[in-house]
């Protein structure tokens, strides 16, 4: 074992201050993750004494008025909050978090089954795929394969994507919507990688592929800038439209929206180790972060394109209405989360900006302007977060999905700084 040795004073002193710094610091960086999982204890115990015996409906919002808004389990969201239990139990260690996302994963058995659009993902691999991570249940797994198999009746290999959703109208009627697919379709990919590796059968991990590469074309902007949705022809794959749904104009760029791809396709590059998705994945990170229009706390704005010249919305858009121009907290929660992981796949410089900006996000997030530490509502950790503004739908709001990315941006965090 090599040895130390201190031949002055000084030289002593000067080593234990540096250790001391290095100490505090390291403190001082895991204090945002404790304090940020101690304000969600008590919002939750609250949640779960609300929704006690209540597993048909999944807490997603609130309303204007403050009531507590709940989706049904055949919705998009039902997953998060079960997924939000399994990280709460993943940092404090406590089997009382263990026992109620087991509960509420349990939940959505039969959700197994849903192919009414593409957001299985979401709502089993964020719950199922938390749950076996702790317990290797058999059952769980079987229901996690049916789960890909759900949502690969919905890949069509003339288009070579999974729809997402079902024929309907455009944003304001200006088309129909034949075979929609949106970008928030790339984060249920990983539901068909996993189901890949535990069956053998390469058609998920094809479908998977397949998919990522459409997206990768059609939705995708030679500044890596995105669209939110691409319409296809369902008889020929040509692409007919390509729009917004909850974004500011066709033509703009959908804060969430782009956090998707950056998240999906981090992932997708993580399971195939194709170097196309990492090119994608690092250009719709580097759009995200060096935006003129990204503020400063590096919190987005719900569109990075609001009012802003050569961006015309189709929609009657009142700039007065939304003032200031609301932010959403749930764009930084994703877009945090995957510039952590995105970070361990790149070197040098490259990896020091997504690491820090990630930081930078959480941070902000961990603030009181954020950080519900006031408990201005009850029930969510965040604050601040917009669903579809064009709608004027859950603007300025909590957002279950928006804790539920905080949450894992956080313990990312923490696993990368332990290593």
């Amino acid at each position: 074992m090599n040895k130390i040795v201190f031949t002055t004073k000084r030289g002593f002193y000067t080593v234990v201050t540096l250790f001391l710094m290095l100490a505090l610091s390291s403190q001082a960086q895991d204090d945002f993750v404790k304090k940020s999982f101690a304000t969600a204890a008590p919002l939750y115990e609250n949640l779960l004494k609300t929704t006690e015996g209540n597993f048909k409906d999944y807490p997603h919002a609130l309303y204007p008025d403050g009531r507590l808004k709940y989706l049904q389990i055949d919705e998009w969201t039902g997953g998060f909050w079960p997924g939000a239990l399994w990280y709460m139990y993943e940092f404090t260690k406590d089997d009382k978090w263990r026992k109620h996302a087991e509960a509420w994963t349990n939940s959505l058995e039969t959700n197994q089954y849903n192919t009414q659009h593409h957001d299985i993902g979401f709502m089993m691999y964020c719950s199922y795929g938390n749950a076996i991570r702790f317990n290797p249940n058999p059952k769980y797994q079987e229901i996690l394969v049916q789960s890909a198999k759900s949502l690969c009746k919905r890949y069509s290999p003339v288009v070579g994507s999974i729809q997402s959703w079902n024929k309907r109208k455009s944003k304001g009627n200006i088309n129909t919507w034949e075979y929609p697919v949106i970008m928030d379709n790339m984060m249920n990919l990983e539901l068909l990688f996993y189901a890949a590796k535990v069956t053998g059968d390469t058609i998920y991990k094809h479908i998977a592929i397949k998919h990522a590469e459409q997206t990768m074309k059609n939705h995708i902007r030679a500044d890596y800038s995105s669209y939110h949705v691409v319409n296809y022809d369902p008889q020929t794959g040509k692409v007919l439209h390509q729009q917004t749904l909850q974004g500011f104009s066709d033509n703009s760029t959908w804060a969430r929206g782009q956090a998707w791809g950056i998240h999906g396709f981090t992932t997708t590059y993580r399971e195939t180790k194709d170097e196309r998705f990492l090119k994608t994945a690092i250009g719709l990170a580097d759009f995200f972060i060096k935006h003129p229009n990204l503020p400063k706390d590096k919190i987005p704005y719900w569109d990075f394109n609001v009012g802003q010249p050569g961006y015309k919305p189709d929609w009657n858009f009142n700039p007065q209405q939304y003032q200031p121009t609301p932010r959403d907290a749930s764009a930084a929660a994703i877009t945090s989360s995957a510039l952590l992981e995105l970070s361990t796949y790149v070197k040098g410089a490259k990896a020091k900006l997504y690491r820090n900006t990630a930081i930078q996000m959480l941070k902000s997030l961990s603030t009181d302007a954020y950080l519900n530490t006031d408990q201005a509502n009850p029930y969510f950790l965040l604050k601040h977060s917009t669903g579809n503004l064009p709608s004027n739908n859950e603007v300025n709001v909590p957002l279950i999905y928006a804790d539920y990315y905080f949450l894992e941006a956080l313990l990312r965090y923490q696993k990368l700084t332990a290593k």
